[in-house]
């Protein structure tokens, strides 16, 4: 496995941050949420270097800011893979089961074809 596709992934995302159009694969949902959970954790355990923590819990904020609209714009495009309305994202307002939710969704494969908001991104 190459590290590097799923890197070029992670950053195809981040530069449609604006993009709360079309479709997204399941793959590209997945891979940004695995690759952001992995740089929470190195900057969680970086954040607790005495000398140094304060750094990355600044860094962590700044972290979260950035990923922000790139992961909501992001799972807008995975509900409408799954032919549903991106304003079914404020689920996740909903404590604890709003989450479990969204991520059911995110789970579930694509429609297949041509739906409302888009071609099949798998074609």
């Amino acid at each position: 496995m190459d590290f590097t596709m799923y890197l070029n992934e992670y950053i195809e995302v981040l530069k449609k941050f604006k993009d709360f159009s079309g479709r997204s694969r399941r793959k590209e949902f997945w891979t940004f949420a695995a690759i952001n959970f992995i740089i929470g954790i190195v900057i969680g355990i970086l954040a607790r270097i005495p000398l140094l923590g304060i750094i990355f819990k600044i860094v962590s904020v700044l972290f979260s800011l950035a990923i922000l609209i790139p992961g909501i714009a992001l799972s807008i495009r995975r509900l409408h893979d799954t032919n549903r309305q991106g304003i079914m994202l404020l689920l996740v307002l909903i404590p604890l089961a709003g989450a479990i939710i969204i991520l059911v969704f995110a789970a579930q494969p694509g429609t297949v074809g041509e739906n409302k908001y888009g071609p099949d991104p798998k074609a």
